[in-house]
């Protein structure tokens, strides 16, 4: 496929070469191509294309939302929303408030009864969003390796062919999906970033991820 990651940050540049890895076309959208982040990006994945919000927007069969949760309707305004239409996307990100987190713990700057991921899917009427990639650090995206087995990705969205496709190419990424229904359960799983996190801020741990257990 070809995929168009909008935001280059260190989740962008992890989803964008892991994807290249898989063998599909990326172009990595940011707001400023000529950054040095990104042309270094570039020059260690020559496979990789580089381009604005828009650019990668318009590229991409599929997109991958990976911008500070305070950012992203805006990346998605500027990636113009008309470039969404008919299109999945992954939507990674956390509602991540301002300031330093106390002892340990994060603050979102959602209500407790709403998400992020349904403003963003408001924003995108004729997209696919599908919640994934947000409850894990970027360094265990890919192929993580973890004494547990695999760990488990937990996604919500609407539509059911949308998540389909996104439980394959996690399952190609080295994860067990977990559908925990409409895009509405990314108020539940949207604060599974703070519990992330939390062992992290205290104790410098982050190589870490969940793990549903089953009988």
């Amino acid at each position: 496929m070809k995929i168009g990651v909008i935001g280059s940050g260190e989740v962008g540049q992890t989803l964008g070469t892991a994807f290249l890895a898989e063998g599909h076309d990326v172009m990595l959208g940011t707001r400023n191509p000529a950054k040095e982040e990104v042309q270094t990006w570039k020059n260690e994945n020559p496979k990789g294309q580089t381009g604005t919000f828009d650019a990668a927007a318009q590229f991409g069969e599929l997109l991958i939302l990976c911008v500070a949760g305070s950012a992203a309707e805006s990346a998605v305004q500027q990636a113009g929303v008309a470039n969404f239409a008919g299109k999945t996307v992954i939507d990674t990100t956390n509602p991540i408030a301002g300031g330093p987190p106390e002892n340990g713990v994060l603050k979102f700057f959602t209500a407790q009864n709403s998400s992020l991921m349904e403003k963003i899917q408001a924003l995108l009427p004729d997209a696919s969003v599908v919640k994934a990639f947000n409850s894990v650090g970027s360094m265990q995206m890919y192929k993580p390796q973890l004494s547990g087995g695999l760990p488990t990705m937990f996604i919500c969205g609407n539509d059911t062919a949308a998540k389909t496709t996104v439980t394959g190419i996690l399952t190609d990424f080295g994860w067990e999906t977990e559908d925990m229904g409409v895009a509405a359960a990314a108020q539940a799983i949207e604060p599974l970033c703070i519990l992330w996190c939390i062992p992290g801020f205290l104790r410098n741990s982050w190589n870490h991820a969940f793990k549903l257990l089953k009988p």
